[in-house]
């Protein structure tokens, strides 16, 4: 087991390859500054180069995920705040861009507020999100003078529509659990005393699965966003092609054929 520990970041990985990421901040929300997004960057290129990482489970401690930045920082800094809100956006796409190229799964689990470009640009930034019943989402920005950061302008609308997106980003409506799954911001809600046993059903489940073909597919879907289909079908059948020579497909049909469990190396 790997294990490295940030006073805002927590970073653990398992004998399974599971990478449990935790937002460690639950005074404030796990608000985010410049010190905890450097953090929370580090810890994710961590799992990009540890290949013994097979998937990212992704939470945050206390009441909530992530109220998003942290405005108790932003309303100290003054006249300052333009240049230090320059870098906490930059550390902020950095961090979110490098969720987005892991080549693993992230699972992550919502509870309390997911909100601003923090909290509902890591929740964008996601392959696969559960929510509590009583989760709430919102951006927020607006409201405070601000736009949407943290790429949530672009995955937001991947996500939901152009429609759906300027309404959340415009009116700033608190979203509730139930609502954010029906116009596809996340997976699926549970009850809020399942939310941490589904989600670790989920990322234990992935970690099992051929660690290549994860890969491979979610590099697909990603670059795929905004690209006519056609563009799309030489680099699906060189994939495909590719993935044919692996241990794990061959594995895979094996399985198939001999009517038995398959038995995933990641190679």
């Amino acid at each position: 087991m790997t294990t490295t520990t940030d006073a805002h970041v927590l970073l653990a990985v398992d004998e399974t390859g599971i990478a449990r990421l935790h937002l460690n901040r639950p005074d404030i929300s796990n608000g985010l500054n410049v010190e905890t997004l450097k953090a929370l960057h580090d810890a994710i290129l961590q799992c990009h180069a540890d290949p013994s990482v097979r998937v990212v489970r992704l939470s945050g401690e206390g009441r909530n995920f992530c109220a998003g930045g942290d405005i108790h920082t932003f309303e100290s800094k003054g006249e300052a705040l333009p240049d230090y809100l320059r870098e906490a956006t930059a550390w902020l796409q950095l961090a979110t861009a490098a969720l987005i190229q892991l080549r693993v799964p992230v699972v992550t689990s919502v509870q309390g507020f997911a909100a601003g470009g923090g909290g509902l640009g890591l929740v964008c930034a996601s392959d696969i999100v559960v929510a509590a019943r009583s989760a709430k989402f919102f951006s927020g920005a607006v409201r405070v003078g601000m736009a949407p950061d943290g790429g949530s302008s672009v995955t937001l609308t991947q996500l939901v529509g152009l429609r759906q997106a300027l309404r959340i980003l415009l009116t700033n409506p608190t979203l509730s659990a139930d609502e954010a799954a029906d116009i596809g911001l996340i997976t699926e809600v549970v009850d809020d005393e399942l939310l941490t046993a589904r989600a670790d059903e989920l990322a234990t489940q992935l970690a099992a699965m051929p660690t290549l073909a994860l890969s491979a597919t979610k590099r697909l879907v990603w670059t795929g966003l905004g690209a006519p289909v056609e563009a799309r079908l030489a680099e699906e059948s060189r994939t495909v092609s590719e993935l044919s020579g692996t241990a794990d497909a061959l594995e895979g049909l094996r399985a198939v054929i001999e009517r038995r469990p398959p038995r995933y190396t990641g190679k």
